[in-house]
């Protein structure tokens, strides 16, 4: 009989009465491996405590000319392995140093005779070019996916992807997309909070909102909400935006998968201050933050800023910014799978 790391985890019953809790068992195979690339071993590290195992031992680094250089110093042969990468940019790394990372990762363990090999990407890096906008360009996020594929992966596993249709890029693995939303309602709702409109910061977020705001009914808080509609000069550039929905005194909580410069949040952040919203509160997935993002979010408006920790901050954390760690929804999803359990209960 295969030897068990047996855990505990709390999470929120599904079906039942609001902010009940209980614990079940969750077991990790002793034939399972966790592996971490250096886009964010912080949060793999958390992950792996949340498992009740150790992180797999690899060598990740470069050689003289640049070149990525990987050496995995366990036995991977016929086990099931879990490789932890958000390819996105980190300090001294540009998010093509990450995805080549975890393509040569991949490659690795399929040489290796891996069992299964189950990627486990908090951030999707590409994920903003998920359709041709004009002639002549490319389809990164297809792509993107038709690599992981090809490289050897068995599964993948995402939090908030941009756009969900990416999932179907997915042509011949499963790719199941989690919901920052499970981790996030529960630490609004301890909140004191009063006249809540949760704010979709454009009409293709919506979906997003609505999920966000299930989660907070199942915490027993009834919300409204509001929509800005923006209207974009070229990429990264907004020229106007007009509230949908009144935030006269509310709490206002804008939600978004996530924030780059910072700038069109900040802005979203004024007009409903300007509308007469009380407080705003910004809840952001991924916190890619390029440029002077981090200065401009402490300098702005928002009350409070919530990120997760899918994307490592590259600067000093504002005082108006609060990380919540998704370790405990990404360590949940790793035990059903590796107990082949379904899922089913993430999404609901």
């Amino acid at each position: 009989m295969k030897k068990r790391f047996v855990i505990l985890v709390a999470f929120v019953l599904l079906a039942g009465i609001p902010d009940a809790h209980a614990k079940v068992t969750r077991a990790v195979g002793q034939d399972a491996l966790l592996f971490s690339g250096n886009a964010n071993p912080e949060l793999a590290q958390k992950v792996a405590k949340e498992l009740g195992v150790s992180l797999g031992r690899a060598t990740i680094g470069r050689f003289n000319d640049g070149e990525i250089r990987i050496e995995i110093n366990e036995n991977v042969r016929n086990r099931h392995i879990y490789i932890m990468q958000p390819t996105c940019p980190t300090i001294g790394q540009t998010i093509n140093d990450t995805v080549m990372e975890l393509l040569l990762l991949i490659r690795t363990m399929q040489r290796s005779s891996a069992a299964s090999i189950t990627v486990v990407m908090p951030y999707y890096g590409y994920a903003r070019q998920d359709r041709k906008v004009k002639a002549r360009v490319p389809i990164s996020a297809a792509d993107i996916a038709n690599m992981i594929e090809h490289a050897g992966a068995t599964r993948v596993v995402t939090i908030d992807l941009h756009c969900g249709q990416i999932q179907g890029f997915f042509q011949y693995v499963p790719a199941d997309n989690l919901y920052a939303s499970l981790t996030f309602a529960p630490y609004m709702a301890q909140k004191d909070l009063h006249n809540i409109v949760v704010v979709s910061p454009d009409a293709g977020g919506v979906e997003r909102v609505n999920q966000f705001i299930h989660e907070l009914g199942k915490e027993g808080i009834q919300t409204g909400m509001a929509l800005i509609s923006k209207h974009r000069e070229q990429a990264g550039v907004v020229g106007s935006m007009q509230l949908v929905g009144n935030v006269q005194g509310a709490d206002a909580i804008i939600v978004d998968d996530m924030c780059d410069t910072g700038g069109t949040l900040c802005k979203a952040a004024e007009l409903l201050k300007k509308n007469g919203a009380r407080r705003v509160f910004a809840v952001i997935t991924h916190p890619v933050f390029s440029n002077q993002a981090l200065e401009t979010i402490k300098n702005s408006v928002i009350d409070e800023m919530i990120i997760a920790d899918t994307i490592p901050l590259r600067g000093e954390q504002p005082d108006n910014m609060k990380v919540i760690s998704m370790a405990p929804l990404l360590a949940d999803a790793i035990a059903c799978l590796d107990q082949g359990e379904s899922l089913s209960g993430l999404f609901q």
